[in-house]
């Protein structure tokens, strides 16, 4: 038995697209309802034939849904949230896909008062977005993250739960705060990282364009495939999880600089060190499927 029948999916971009495709491959008795806050993106989704319906309005696309996931930036959530709740249901569920979930939480509580909500965090993307750039095996052997509270139902949690794993997705549980740290470190400063390193090599005066786009080696050219992600997505992450991401980057500036001291001192054994250290938690990547071993990360020559 499936554990929606009716799924409305709000934001048609990479996630919320792969999401409708998803539905459709792994839930065909199922129906997904679609809106998109922009109109070319509706007229597209209508045109590849996304979704089963897809609405002029929000309120209109959750008035029969039992889950309503929202799949819009961060910054918008409450706003949304806010848009459907007439419409909505006494009974449905609503989730999101968010890339923090302590200040999402707050704001679709506030927005949506007595509704149950299971905030949820797939972790899984590319740098592509839009209607046309999701496929429906994008959370296969990928983790999606739920970070219930104490006001969520346990059977609500465990239904959505069974929604993930129907797509192939590992689910895992945590607090909304405990995720937002884990994601600064693991997702959020590394995009900043990469952001800043593809900004910075625009700027040097000494180093034409030209230069950095023809002598780009690996490092600087996965930074740049990083950086090239949606830039409304990640400014709203940084705004809503500022104190995580605040305080990993504290942490980063320090070993920065215990590593700037070790190659001005010529501390060969600390880089060492450093560097080992690292290379084994690459391996663990690697043998806990998140990446593989292959020569260039598969790339094709």
């Amino acid at each position: 038995m499936l554990p929606f029948a009716r799924i409305t999916v709000i934001g048609l971009g990479l996630i919320g697209s792969s999401i409708c495709r998803a539905v459709r491959a792994y839930m065909p008795t199922a129906r997904v309802t679609g809106y998109d806050a922009s109109a070319e993106v509706r007229e597209i989704a209508r045109r590849i034939d996304l979704c089963d319906d897809v609405t002029d309005t929000a309120g209109a696309s959750v008035t029969d849904a039992d889950l309503v996931i929202l799949c819009v930036p961060v910054g918008a959530m409450g706003a949304v949230g806010a848009e459907i709740a007439a419409d909505l249901p006494a009974d449905a569920i609503v989730s999101d896909v968010g890339g923090s979930k302590a200040s999402v939480l707050a704001a679709l509580r506030a927005a949506l008062p007595g509704v149950v909500i299971v905030p949820g965090h797939p972790v899984a993307g590319t740098e592509h977005c839009g209607p046309e750039s999701g496929f429906a095996s994008l959370f296969k052997g990928r983790w999606c993250i739920l970070t219930p509270d104490d006001q969520t139902p346990e059977v609500a949690t465990a239904r959505l739960r069974a929604f993930w794993e129907i797509f192939g997705a590992n689910v895992e549980e945590m607090s909304p705060e405990h995720h937002d740290i884990v994601l600064a470190v693991t997702s959020h400063v590394p995009h900043l990282i990469a952001y800043t390193i593809v900004g910075t090599a625009s700027d040097i005066e000494d180093v034409t364009q030209s230069e950095v786009i023809k002598y780009s080696a690996g490092g600087f050219r996965d930074f740049t495939r990083i950086a090239a992600s949606d830039p409304t997505m990640w400014r709203d992450v940084f705004l809503n999880n500022r104190e995580a991401v605040l305080e990993i980057m504290q942490r980063l500036t320090e070993d920065l600089n215990a590593m700037q001291r070790a190659i001005r001192w010529g501390d060969g054994d600390a880089l060492f060190a450093a560097f080992s250290r690292t290379r084994a938690i690459r391996r663990s990547i690697i043998e806990q499927g998140q990446d593989d071993a292959k020569p260039d990360f598969g790339r094709a020559h």
